[in-house]
């Protein structure tokens, strides 16, 4: 597969991923009229559909990494090229910009944003190391004796982890940089992004250890 195919894979994956996380949210808050354990629900459940069908679709093509730490893990697993890695991130990052912005497009929201949802506590960061580490786990050991399981295997841990982790399992740099700039449900504080993405470092990093012999 050509390089400018399975970055513009990467990017158009972030982009669609943000879309789905950041609509979903704002439809949920929407329709569930204060409830926020249902505007949690169909958030969770619309994120979890569209990344089954953005894997199943894209993988293929790129991995569907759509994550900086999981394009980090493959290439310290000698999955991904080491020439491929800057531009697998850099996609991740714009892509995933572009979806908040046209989340925002579709719902009438104001186009530029900057959240004021703080997601502060040591429990947060801890959380997204948890729901980081899970992740890579899941990618490491869910494919390997049903591969065709694994994009489903993936959607149903990060569709899981937003109920069973404080911070509602971002475990994505990319993700969390450009939840950054919207100030709606799915938003967090810039001071509260630091936290997240820390624990989501360190979580790649006990992955990438406990994994290293990565099933092929």
């Amino acid at each position: 597969m050509k390089r400018q195919q399975k970055i513009w894979a990467e990017f158009l994956g972030s982009a669609f991923l943000l879309l789905a996380v950041v609509g979903s949210g704002i439809m949920g808050e929407s329709l569930a009229q204060g409830n926020a354990a249902v505007a949690l629900l169909a958030n969770s459940l619309a994120t979890g559909a569209a990344l089954f069908v953005l894997i199943q679709a894209l993988g293929s093509i790129s991995g569907a990494h759509f994550n900086p730490v999981v394009s980090v893990a493959e290439a310290l697993w000698k999955r991904l090229s080491p020439k491929d890695l800057p531009l697998y991130v850099a996609a991740q990052f714009l892509g995933a910009l572009v979806g908040v912005l046209a989340a925002h497009l579709l719902f009438h929201q104001p186009l530029l944003q900057v959240s004021a949802h703080a997601r502060s506590g040591v429990s947060q960061g801890i959380s997204e190391g948890v729901a980081t580490f899970g992740l890579l786990a899941t990618i490491a050991l869910a494919g390997k004796k049903h591969p065709e399981f694994a994009p489903m295997a993936v959607a149903a841990y990060i569709t899981g982890a937003y109920w069973f982790t404080s911070s509602t399992s971002f475990a994505n740099p990319a993700v969390t940089v450009a939840r950054m700039f919207t100030d709606t449900f799915t938003g967090i504080a810039p001071s509260s992004a630091p936290l997240f993405v820390l624990g989501q470092l360190g979580g790649m990093a006990v992955a990438v250890w406990a994994f290293r012999k990565r099933p092929l």
